[in-house]
């Protein structure tokens, strides 16, 4: 074992847990995690739940409670998760409290099916604000059209958001122009700036999966040597857009308020392609004030063999710049892509979210006392 992980963390990453389940939680697995691995906060979407609820162990009793109560199947499915991220949010509370809100976090997703509502996602995050009932809670909030303004929304309410399915570099700026307006709501209620954090889900190895397919369509050599920078190069720009903004005057009269910077956090970082390195969107993706959520697999293979030298975002902007008008001279188009993606990301999440509640109904039937 290398301390890889420690080595990331000095530089600057807050290393997150890209899974959460009732047997992490009850078999002392996530306190081993952050006690020896540095994972300072847990990051959950309907497909995670989906895996871990759907895997039954540790839910039984509380589905039969639930189901002697006769309750929704989705007032149900909310029951569960909302305890499961209760319960993480008690075990990371002294990594919150030891880091000023910073990490300690766990985030927890409004339902997907309501991607395209602004309304109802607004009223869904507070919800979940309420039911679990935690400080160190963030609500997740897809970075779709319709969630800007719910973002805008929540954050001026006090409820602290990680923005997730972000994909494109002009949607990134919409989160951030978004959270600064949130807070600036914020400020004009009276609230306590200093206690509202967020951070920005700005997904990489999907945005690989879809341009290297693209690319191998092409099949020249000139694109076959494109392949595998693409991630890496939106992420990095994403990281320049990310500083620009966080050294505005808008950003400065905040943060004399008491504001949080916004973090960007680096999701979809496990690799899909066996023929990279399996530590590539860790290594690779250093900069100082990120966080980086990994699947167990990625943080196992960084502890194992990641190489962290230290930044490897800043400085690399004209590279970045010229990989991606690489590609698109190639004729794959930027928009198309990420356009693709945000699209794919919501309907995936809300597959799982739909086979999440058949699955739980199901359970709900089967434990069902019977009639006298």
């Amino acid at each position: 074992m290398t301390d890889a992980l420690k080595r990331l963390s000095d530089e600057g990453v807050a290393i997150w847990l890209d899974d959460l389940s009732r047997k992490r939680i009850t078999s002392g697995n996530l306190a081993e995690l952050i006690d020896q691995s540095h994972v300072v906060g847990v990051t959950t979407n309907p497909a995670i739940f989906q895996k871990a609820i759907s895997g039954g162990e540790g839910y039984e009793q509380q589905l039969t409670d639930l189901a002697t109560r006769k309750v929704t199947v989705d007032e149900a499915l909310r029951m569960i998760t909302t305890a499961d991220v209760r319960d993480a949010a008690d075990i990371l509370r002294p990594v919150y409290d030891r880091t000023d809100g910073q990490d300690g976090r766990v985030s927890i997703e409004v339902d997907p099916r309501l991607a395209h509502n602004t309304a109802a996602t607004i009223a869904e995050a507070k919800q979940l604000a309420w039911l679990v009932d935690r400080p160190n809670t963030l609500i997740k909030i897809p970075a779709t059209k319709a969630g800007l303004p719910a973002i805008t929304e929540v954050i001026g309410k006090g409820i602290s958001v990680n923005v997730t399915l972000i994909f494109s570099l002009e949607r990134y700026r919409e989160v951030m122009d978004a959270y600064l307006a949130g807070l600036e709501k914020a400020k004009a209620a009276g609230l306590d700036l200093s206690l509202i954090h967020s951070v920005a889900s700005f997904f990489v190895s999907r945005v690989d999966s879809e341009i290297d397919k693209r690319l191998d369509a092409v099949g020249t050599d000139e694109a076959k040597a494109l392949k595998g920078k693409a991630a890496l190069a939106n992420a990095r720009l994403a990281y320049e857009a990310y500083e620009e903004v966080f050294s505005s005057d808008r950003w400065t009269a905040l943060e004399r308020a008491g504001a949080n910077k916004q973090r960007a956090l680096w999701a979809s970082t496990g690799v899909k392609d066996p023929s990279y390195k399996d530590t590539l969107y860790v290594d690779d993706l250093v900069a100082p004030n990120t966080v980086n959520t990994m699947p167990e697999a990625t943080l196992e293979a960084t502890a194992d063999h990641g190489q962290i030298t230290g930044d490897t975002v800043r400085g690399t902007y004209e590279q970045a710049r010229a990989e991606l008008d690489a590609v698109a001279k190639l004729g794959i188009s930027y928009d198309d892509v990420v356009q693709l993606l945000e699209d794919e990301g919501v309907e995936k999440f809300e597959a799982s979210w739909n086979d999440l509640l058949k699955s739980t109904e199901a359970e709900l039937q089967r434990l069902a006392p019977t009639e006298a």
